[in-house]
């Protein structure tokens, strides 16, 4: 198939196989369902052109530019799209269940007593400030690896690619918003007052609503977030996937990567963005995903086989 590789086959199985759950499941929650269809044809096609090669042009550096970043570009149409899609196998939220499975491991509900415990803005602004480093993770190494060796790009790319598919199709079937409800309704959905009773607060502390960083993901979210989007943690699994290749091919920065990716994780908690499942759940993907993400890159890379994987190894 021309200049195909393992990211390029990942991103198209993954908007081919979300088509055909939006067309065969789709229900009264997906009322837009023809034109996320018309967008996934679209955008299968135009994958499929971009990915093969191109005579040299003054549009070459940009398609270059493209051919290398486009599943970035897409992971957050992939993502929002959860939000849209993800009440076609349960058509309310499944915090409820979360919520006992928390009060069951721990007998309370950490992801709220969290910040309750310690309301200091300096404290909750360091975690805000390393929940939001999760997009400079991405990007930054990212960029690294692609001024430094494109293959090593692709290697971390695919990889990464791999793991967001998967997360992405778990959320489809899996709609949990997080412990964000038990401060309001998201998206018009409330709990259930049996469940609000482990946790009875509404409102964050006022010390902590004063800061920079509360205030920046607090637009993030209010604009890019799609509710349902909680287990696993995307932002746990992502990170600490980044992570991994820092001390693959970027080990000047290793040790300060790893810091921020255990703070992020922790962050994910005290912000009320995740049930502490959900973050268990971000480090069993990290384990299980990054592992197969890696055999199906060396086995489906463009070079293929165990030739890639030599020179990649020597790379590192």
């Amino acid at each position: 198939m021309g200049g195909y590789t393992f990211v390029d086959y990942a991103t198209q199985a993954y908007s081919a196989v979300a088509a055909v759950l939006i067309l065969i499941f789709h229900n009264q929650t997906v009322p837009a369902w023809p034109w996320l269809l018309a967008a996934h044809a679209l955008g299968l096609a135009a994958v499929h052109r971009l990915v093969q090669p191109h005579a040299p042009g003054p549009l070459a550096p940009a398609l270059d530019f493209l051919r290398h970043f486009y599943p970035v570009l897409l992971y957050l149409w992939f993502f929002c799209e959860t939000g849209w899609v993800n009440r076609m196998f349960f058509p309310r939220y499944l915090d409820p269940m979360a919520i006992r499975w928390e009060q069951s491991l721990f007998g309370c509900q950490p992801s709220v007593l969290f910040m309750e415990k310690l309301p200091w803005l300096g404290l909750s602004e360091l975690f805000y400030a390393a929940y939001f480093s999760y997009y400079l993770m991405i990007v930054g190494v990212g960029l690294a690896l692609f001024l430094h060796s494109r293959r090593q790009f692709f290697h971390y790319l695919s990889v990464v690619s791999f793991l967001f598919y998967v997360c992405y199709l778990i959320y489809i079937f899996l709609p949990i918003i997080g412990p964000r409800l038990f401060f309001g309704p998201v998206s018009g959905y409330s709990l259930p007052e049996e469940v609000r009773r482990f946790a009875p607060v509404n409102s964050y502390p006022a010390a902590i609503q004063s800061g920079v960083f509360f205030k920046l993901m607090g637009w993030i979210y209010s604009v890019f977030e799609a509710p349902g989007s909680a287990l696993p943690s995307s932002h746990v699994a992502v990170a600490w996937c980044t992570v991994y290749f820092s001390f693959r091919y970027l080990k000047p920065v290793r040790y300060v990567h790893l810091a921020l990716a255990f703070l992020l994780s922790l962050s994910t908690i005290y912000c009320h963005y995740h049930y502490c499942v959900d973050v268990l759940a971000g480090l069993l993907a990290f384990a299980l995903l990054v592992p197969l993400g890696n055999w199906l890159y060396f086995k489906f890379g463009a070079s293929g086989g165990a030739s890639e994987r030599g020179a990649s190894e020597r790379e590192a």
